[in-house]
Order: structure tokens, then C-alpha cells, then sequence
């Protein structure tokens, strides 16, 4: 079993912001594989289902971004799930450019508070990751303002293509193919 996790914030006014990306890629997928978002447990929704051949947990934790970890901490303990073969984040970027995808076999948390804490919560920085980039913030901006703001429409063009990128690094992931998506997914998307 595999828990794929896109981080957010919950509540409609922080919908489709820089931060939600991962929740926007989360029900993407949902979407494509018919998997409904409707339980709740473990301080998030989850869909459970299957994904090329693969059993999946999908989550949107709702602890706010700052605490991802006690949802994804938990679901992984009461599900016997070891990060580093069994999860994959999904989240958003500050330092990347709209429309590029960066996949990660594991890492440091990178300044991201949500990862920093499911780092903190998982024991682990081996995990996967496809981090999404939302553009960068301009010298000496208002970093809060700018991760809970929506992207301009150019920006959010960009991103919307970088999300079809990432559901197909996840599918790649869940075949046991991280190489591969890297090799494919890895950079800035074309028009």
C-alpha cells in the first residue's frame, strides 16, 4: 500500500493558493482514478483506491501546513507504512519557477514548514517528493502573502501543466519507476 499526500491548508479561502498545490494535484488524481475524498480520518480526508495496480491512501491533511506531519505520522504508523518505500509528498516550492517539477528521492525539508514536520513526526527524511514550483518571491517580499496568494493567470497556466507532470511522476512512482520519472518529469514544462 502506498500513501500519496499533498499538502494545504483546509478552508475554501486558501483554495488554489501557492500552498494548495498539492491538494489541487491530490484531487486531480482523485478525479482520474475515481477515488472519492470523503473520509476523514487521522486529521485529513482520505480516498482510498487503486493506482496503476497499486493500492493507495490518498490525503489532504487538515492540520494547517504547519503540522502535516501529525496526520502523515499517524497514517503511517496505523497503516505499517515505511516512508522512504511508501510515501510520496506532493507540495509546493518557493525557490522554483512556475511550471517546474522537482522530484526527489528524499531530502531536507528545505526551509518547507510542511515537510520540515513530517520529517519531525516520520523520523525520516527518506521519503519521496515532487515539489511544484509557484514562483519565486521577490527580494524582500512578504513570504506569508506570497505562499497563501493565488498565482498570477500566467503562473497558474504554467502550474496547471506542471500538475499533469506530477500525476505522472506519481503513476511512474507507483511502479517502482522513481528514475524514470525523474528522468521525465524533472524541470521546467514547455508550452
Amino acid at each position: 500500500m502506498y500513501l500519496v499526500v499533498g499538502l494545504g491548508n483546509p478552508g475554501a479561502k486558501y483554495d488554489h493558493t501557492r500552498h494548495n498545490v498539492g491538494f489541487d494535484v491530490i484531487d486531480l488524481l482523485a478525479s482520474k482514478y475515481n477515488i472519492e475524498m470523503r473520509e476523514q480520518k487521522f486529521k485529513a480526508i482520505l480516498g482510498r483506491g487503486n493506482i496503476c495496480g497499486q493500492s493507495v491512501i490518498l490525503a489532504k491533511p487538515q492540520t494547517f501546513m504547519n503540522l502535516s506531519g501529525e496526520s502523515v505520522g499517524a497514517i503511517c504508523h496505523f497503516y505499517k507504512l515505511d516512508p522512504a518505500n511508501d510515501l510520496i509528498v506532493i507540495s509546493d516550492d518557493v525557490t522554483l519557477e512556475a511550471g517546474t517539477t522537482r522530484i526527489r528521492r528524499k531530502g531536507s525539508a528545505g526551509g518547507h514548514n510542511g515537510l520540515k514536520s513530517i520529517i519531525s513526526c516520520c523520523g525520516t527524511q527518506e521519503f519521496k517528493r515532487i515539489k511544484i514550483g509557484v514562483g519565486r518571491l521577490e527580494p524582500g517580499g512578504d513570504m506569508v502573502a506570497h505562499v497563501l496568494g493565488r498565482m498570477p493567470q500566467e503562473d497558474r497556466k504554467l502550474a496547471d501543466l506542471s500538475y499533469e507532470r506530477a500525476i505522472g511522476a506519481v503513476e511512474l512512482m507507483l511502479q517502482d519507476d522513481l528514475d524514470q520519472a525523474m528522468n521525465l518529469y524533472n524541470g521546467k514544462v514547455t508550452e
